[in-house]
């Protein structure tokens, strides 16, 4: 069977090793009777394996339900599964048959498994080994042929080790392990999912396609998505109907990230030394490298129109504030005459008569110094804001403590 047919049948984005060892388990296994344990974190899309188990078996023309079973009563479970007879329980007006029964001859998918009672757990078992099973309020046994998959984000072992989940039911249900990744793990994919769902959403919404910035591109690949699938198609779907430029920043979208700590605008990153770390801090200098790099276009668009119209760069007050912002120091500006150009120098001619090969040049070293931008951008946002912390922290995207530190540290006075 080829794997592309069966992720086009199924909808399924991607082509990560681990995603097609999935997907290959999973057609390999469909034509036997095997029972099946997916493995894998919330919003993974653990709800189409046993589809294509169910599709690609011989079982396929017969009942395919799925039951999820941390949904369901702990009261109400066994009658649900198995069924009941009128009158054993109140409010039984009548009997009732169950999903095993119902699905006799076909797939019975038992999502989140882990979270079935100690007591129905039991049950399951008998009906995995012998095919039978009893209805509540009934002594008369009954057989069922059916093929069940199941599926769970939890760790058996730690359940079992607990007494939560029997441990021969485990061995029952894990006759074909199948484990899906999680987002973090599936990079190479992130940007075609968020491509098919914006390609979705817009022509559910009516709207033009997003896209986005390489900086955003790099975030959105990077964060570790702990909704998986599910997470991102959700923050997707919020950009594609609340934002009206539709070309998405940097900024933009670490705005719809989650706060994983509520109290701080956080967030987290995987690969390298970044992994799993908080992004509260991270956050300000992100802000701090997109406002000098705005700052250094603006410059370089400056710098080009001064050289084709020879304006005198010094005595114009309408470019104070930038410069400013973006050269900083003492000694950075000094008149020399022309010379071979050094590394991080700017040499920009002043507005003379005299020939430009004899003009005089002004010779400004550039800094990228992180900690004096953010110093700077701190001081700006405190000064715009009055000294009112909680304001200059919303405005800086970061938490009131950390902006706390922050001045002690760069020893700001109110």
């Amino acid at each position: 069977m080829d794997i592309r047919s069966v992720k086009q049948r199924f909808e399924i984005i991607g082509n990560s090793a681990m995603l097609n060892r999935a997907l290959d388990i999973a057609v390999q296994v469909a034509p036997t009777n095997m029972s099946v344990l997916i493995n894998g974190e919330s919003g993974t899309g653990k709800e189409n394996i046993p589809k294509i188990i169910h599709a690609y078996s011989a079982r396929k023309h017969a009942p395919y339900i799925a039951v999820n079973c941390g949904a369901i009563p702990e009261g109400t479970i066994d009658s649900e599964l198995f069924g009941h007879e009128k009158g054993s329980f109140t409010g039984a007006t009548e009997a009732r048959k169950g999903y095993f029964e119902e699905a006799n001859g076909g797939t019975i998918f038992l999502d989140e498994v882990a979270d079935l009672p100690f007591q129905t757990q039991v049950r399951l078992l008998r009906v995995l080994e012998t095919g039978e099973y009893i209805r509540v309020g009934s002594s008369k046994v009954q057989k069922t042929n059916v093929r069940v998959v199941a599926a769970t984000n939890v760790d058996f072992s730690e359940a079992i080790r607990r007494g939560k989940f029997r441990e021969d039911l485990f061995y029952r249900l894990n006759q074909v392990p199948v484990s899906l990744p999680p987002l973090r793990d599936r990079k190479e994919d992130i940007a075609l999912l968020f491509a098919k769902f914006t390609t979705d959403f817009a022509e559910k919404y009516k709207m033009p396609l997003l896209h986005m910035t390489d900086e955003a591109r790099e975030i959105l690949i990077n964060y570790s998505w702990p909704g998986n699938i599910r997470q991102l198609k959700n923050i997707t779907e919020q950009m594609n109907v609340l934002e009206h430029e539709r070309l998405i920043s940097a900024e933009t979208l670490t705005y719809y990230l989650p706060h994983e700590d509520f109290g701080n605008r956080t967030m987290t990153v995987t690969g390298n030394a970044t992994s799993n770390s908080n992004f509260s801090e991270r956050e300000i200098l992100y802000k701090v490298l997109f406002d000098m790099k705005n700052d250094l276009n603006d410059l370089k668009k400056l710098v080009g129109g001064m050289l084709q119209s020879g304006v005198d760069f010094a005595n114009d007050a309408n470019n104070a504030d930038l410069v400013q912002r973006v050269f900083s120091g003492d000694n950075n500006s000094i008149l020399t005459s022309p010379a071979a150009p050094s590394n991080g120098v700017i040499r920009l001619p002043q507005n003379t008569a005299a020939p430009a090969a004899a003009a005089p040049v002004i010779e400004v070293e550039e800094t990228l110094s992180l900690q004096n931008s953010e110093r700077d951008l701190i001081e700006r946002a405190l000064k715009k804001h009055r000294n009112k912390r909680k304001y200059a922290a919303d405005e800086l995207g970061i938490s009131e403590r950390t902006l706390y530190r922050k001045i002690k540290e760069y020893n700001l006075t109110k």
